[in-house]
């Protein structure tokens, strides 16, 4: 958790009820700070829509939560049906957990701490408004980088790659399982990292759109979030490759030195890769050097690698090259001229190579 998501958290929280309370005149703006702080979260990501359905939530729940106590009185029974029909009505207009979340709290709010005549129902669905604005604009002003975070977290899978790709090699090498198995156990921890990726990607598209500050930083956001489905991809045929190479350790079977320099020679240029990720514009490596040192390693993945060889050499040679195709893509290549990179894998000419 960083220090600004929470400096902007409070910055809104502060604001939102010096507006509600002093310049709006709301004597007790309860959801105004609430609004502010659950429209942001600590996280990035969706903000705008976060804020919408806040406000949402919070209009059902309050409008639900004045109806019904009105008629029907506070106590234990009366809260339980105020929450199970404010969380209907939320889910019957949109589903969403923060509307059905929102609603449910806003109407508990109602039916104890501030029942209907404390406060006009109009005054707390302005006072959400307020809040869920605030939020909106601090993220404007005081934003976060729409990039860092999340070209960080490329970066980091990236590195988490190329060392499970070096223990993989060292492992066929020594016809040793015990690094393979340490490096498929690290391979299958990156998910985390690239759903994080994703998540900060989309609060940064979010931000390039609502902060002046970062307007021009739109196309450099775009190219990486290019990147993010075939690392995925990228990441999942490298697992794929690791679970055979344990099989061929533990099946002693015969692996072409060859294949296991390519696997090795790999892992060099995925850290290349991961030092164009953290790249400023103008550094170096950039997107042509990765390119170049990744197809210097696509050019020796000829089938010959595999020849009279079994399943599994067979499977972790498809793998290498299924990898080298979406690397390829992270170094801003099209996919079809990664894949005529490739040696064809058949005799035919006339036949595509396969990936």
């Amino acid at each position: 958790m960083s220090a600004l998501p929470i400096a902007q958290c409070a910055l809104a929280a502060g604001l939102s009820w010096w507006v509600a309370f002093d310049l709006l005149g709301h004597s007790r703006p309860f959801f105004a700070p609430i609004a502010a702080v659950v429209s942001l979260g600590v996280s990035l990501g969706a903000r705008l829509r976060r804020s919408v359905e806040l406000v949402v939530g919070v209009t059902v729940g309050i409008g639900v939560g004045d109806l019904i106590i009105t008629a029907i009185g506070t106590g234990p029974w009366q809260i339980a049906v105020v929450v199970m029909l404010a969380m209907a009505a939320a889910v019957f207009l949109d589903g969403g957990p923060i509307i059905a979340m929102q609603a449910a709290s806003s109407a508990v709010l109602v039916a104890t701490l501030i029942p209907p005549g404390d406060a006009g129902g109009y005054e707390r669905m302005l006072d959400a408004l307020v809040g869920g604005l605030v939020g909106v604009a601090v993220v404007a002003v005081v934003p976060t980088h729409p990039v860092r975070r999340a070209r960080t977290q490329a970066a980091n899978v990236l590195a988490t790659a190329a060392d499970v790709l070096r223990k993989t090699a060292d492992g066929l090498t020594e016809q040793n399982p015990a690094p393979i198995r340490e490096a498929l156990d690290r391979a299958r921890a990156t998910q985390a990292q690239i759903d994080s990726m994703r998540a900060d990607l989309k609060g940064g598209h979010e931000i390039t759109r609502i902060s002046p500050m970062y307007w021009n930083s739109r196309e450099r956001h775009d190219r990486l979030q290019a990147t993010a489905d075939p690392l995925d991809n990228a990441v999942r045929n490298i697992r794929v490759l690791v679970r055979r190479s344990l099989s061929v350790v533990r099946d002693d079977e015969i692996l072409d030195p060859r294949l296991v320099d390519e696997i090795e020679k790999l892992s060099h240029a995925v850290d290349v890769l991961r030092e164009m990720m953290l790249a400023e514009p103008g550094e170096q490596p950039d997107q042509a050097e990765a390119a170049r040192v990744l197809r210097s390693v696509a050019i020796d993945a000829k089938p010959e690698l595999v020849e009279k060889a079994g399943l599994s050499a067979h499977v972790v040679f498809g793998q290498l090259r299924s990898t080298l195709v979406d690397l390829m893509q992270v170094a801003g290549m099209q996919r079809i001229s990664a894949m005529a990179l490739l040696p064809p894998t058949v005799a035919n000419p006339g036949v595509p190579p396969e990936v």
